[in-house]
């Protein structure tokens, strides 16, 4: 069963659909960060350690990956703004959880209830999008959802950390909570904007016998595989970039914290850069295969350490760029395997279980790569991401060419 093309929408008003998604987005991705920028205050009045504090992301991350599997279901059943509307309700809740902790279980049960919450954004994102946006501009709306996402990551810690220094860090999970009911209340006055086609749910609806049929698909396993792939190859860079580079380069821990913000920054960049390709010509996963060539060569040439300490710098951007630019046609390829044999109805479930790929990525990511900086193994940490990234481009062809057949 092949997908309709999304019914033809004015630009105005796929940018509406675009820009309200983008923003749910941005707010998942801000309480991602609600609790890291408040360890040093929770750690002094909890009496914690790193490892204790580590664990609450921990939960978090495990919860949102299990609950994403799930999610994707929950959307095709009773539509997406539903299930959006209901996650963001669930992170404001964790922000008032934080405020009244007096325990370190009641921290990790705030985590616990925001990885909830944040389960539901991708497959319910995605659902929107899909339906509700021109398939000529889907490549842009992909593009913005990215953007919106790394500035929620961008912002929390500014708020948070600013709240905590002048009220108390009890102040940023009220703070926390304003800002997520705020978007709620921002999405449901524009919900008819963002409402599901009837259709699309009803077909769900009439489909739930063959809810988990999608898992017999090897193509739906090879998306979840080239997710957990590319985002444990970042995971690794994300823990551990600042003190593998003042290692394996001699150079300062400030510089070194430089290289994984010109990695953020060229991942930015290139996630912009690549809405305006995604949607030209049928082949995403030929572009997603060169630009993680891109970023997979210059992990290389960090590995090799043949570089002097300057390059490590502008060889990060040029990695993030190329990790960046493959993200709007990679989520195409998705859509496209999403849609090659299950047609719309089966958007939530597929995009909640391959996304979910991310968040066992970034669980894995410490677990491989850890060993691997306790043993002073710098640069096979590098040479792992380069790895991981090989096997992603492999993924990537894989599942483009296993779509179009």
């Amino acid at each position: 069963m092949s997908a309709a093309a999304p019914t033809a929408t004015t630009f105005r008003e796929d940018a509406t659909v675009i820009s309200l998604v983008g923003f749910a987005h941005g707010t998942s991705h801000f309480f991602h960060f609600m609790l890291p920028p408040l360890f040093p205050w929770l750690m002094k009045d909890f009496g914690l350690s790193f490892t204790q504090v580590g664990l609450t992301m921990s939960a978090f991350f495990v919860v949102s990956g299990a609950g994403q599997a799930m999610a994707g279901f929950v959307v095709d059943r009773f539509g997406a703004l539903r299930v959006l509307c209901g996650g963001i309700v669930l992170l404001s809740l964790s922000g008032l959880v934080l405020a009244s902790a007096d325990s370190f279980a009641m921290l990790v049960a705030a985590a616990v209830v925001a990885g909830i919450g944040n389960s539901v954004f991708h497959p319910a994102d995605f659902t929107i999008l899909n339906r509700r946006v021109s398939t000529s501009r889907l490549g842009h709306a992909f593009s913005v959802h990215g953007l919106s996402g790394t500035l929620g990551w961008a912002a929390a810690p500014v708020l948070m950390i600013g709240m905590a220094e002048v009220f108390g860090w009890r102040s940023s999970g009220i703070a926390a909570s304003v800002v997520g009911f705020c978007a709620l209340a921002f999405l449901v006055l524009n919900r008819a904007r963002l409402a599901d086609a009837p259709l699309a749910v009803g077909e769900a609806k009439r489909h739930a016998g063959g809810a988990f049929a999608f898992l017999g698909k090897p193509l739906v396993w090879m998306c979840f595989l080239f997710f957990f792939l590319t985002v444990m190859a970042f995971g690794g860079l994300q823990n551990f970039a600042p003190p593998l580079f003042e290692r394996a380069y001699g150079i300062s821990i400030t510089l070194a914290a430089s290289a994984l913000t010109a990695y953020l920054l060229g991942a930015a960049a290139g996630t912009a850069t690549g809405g305006f390709f995604a949607t030209q010509g049928d082949r995403q996963d030929v572009k997603v295969a060169l630009a993680l060539s891109v970023a997979a060569a210059c992990a290389i040439a960090l590995a090799l350490a043949v570089f002097p300490a300057w390059m490590v710098v502008p060889l990060m951007a040029t990695m993030g760029f190329g990790a960046g630019f493959s993200g709007p046609s990679r989520d195409m390829l998705v859509r496209r395997a999403a849609t090659s044999t299950f047609g719309q109805a089966a958007f939530g479930r597929i995009y909640g279980f391959v996304y979910s790929g991310i968040d066992t990525g970034l669980a894995c990511a410490p677990l491989v790569f850890g060993p691997l900086m306790d043993a002073g193994k710098y640069t096979h940490v590098l040479w792992g991401v380069a790895a991981l990234q090989c096997l992603a481009i492999a993924t990537a062809l894989t599942v483009g060419t296993k779509s179009r057949q």
